[in-house]
């Protein structure tokens, strides 16, 4: 019996619905306590930035340590990290906003992803399986005969592609954010498969 053994590459794009976003806030002074606390009114300050329509509070990690200057602690660092989901692409701009004005040390964002990204891999699946069945079709058709049933499949690691992102213009009372091009772009979801063909002579 002879087998034809093809692999298929299936990729599917779809436009990002979930955003997210990674905020960290620091505060340094002379004393373990001062420093805590001093980062604790910066965060209290950016609660309400939490609180904006459309954002979800993933986490938070917070981490404190000294501070050296050679073989001597000199104060102390505070930080706390947040993970934030944003669940409405459109309000992304004034989330932005409302971030940017809380002033944290650093933000990191945002990662485009999908809020179901079983449906996109589905499809992606379908279209690598489709990609081998055609390959497979013409070397049966090059070898004067025709493709019989699918014998095995196996899957290879799924791989994303980079995720772009940009937001359209529009107003808010924070910094305005509308030069820094957040509108969303499609996120690529790609399938490999090889499988394995009875060959009919």
């Amino acid at each position: 019996m002879t087998e034809i053994v093809t692999e298929g590459t299936g990729r599917y794009e779809q436009l990002g619905d979930r955003a997210e976003l990674h905020v960290g806030f620091t505060a340094v002074a002379r004393t373990r306590s001062d420093a805590v606390r001093e980062l604790g009114e910066r965060m209290s300050g950016a609660e309400e930035a939490f609180a904006q329509p459309g954002l979800e509070v993933r986490h938070r990690r917070v981490r404190v340590h000294n501070e050296w200057r050679g073989r001597r602690v000199v104060g102390c660092r505070a930080g706390e990290d947040v993970a934030l989901l944003v669940t409405d692409v459109s309000a992304l701009e004034a989330v932005l906003a409302a971030l940017v004005a809380a002033e944290p040390t650093d933000l990191d964002g945002p990662r485009w992803v999908l809020g179901d990204p079983g449906a996109a891999q589905r499809e992606a699946q379908e279209r690598a399986v489709a990609d081998a069945r055609t390959r497979a079709e013409g070397y049966a058709a090059a070898l004067g005969g025709t493709l019989g049933p699918l014998r095995r499949l196996s899957e290879a690691p799924e791989h994303a592609a980079p995720m772009a992102y940009r937001a359209a213009a529009r107003e808010s009372a924070g910094p305005d954010v509308r030069a820094l091009g957040l509108e969303p772009e499609p996120v690529a979801v790609t399938a490999r498969c090889t499988t394995t063909w009875i060959f009919n002579p």
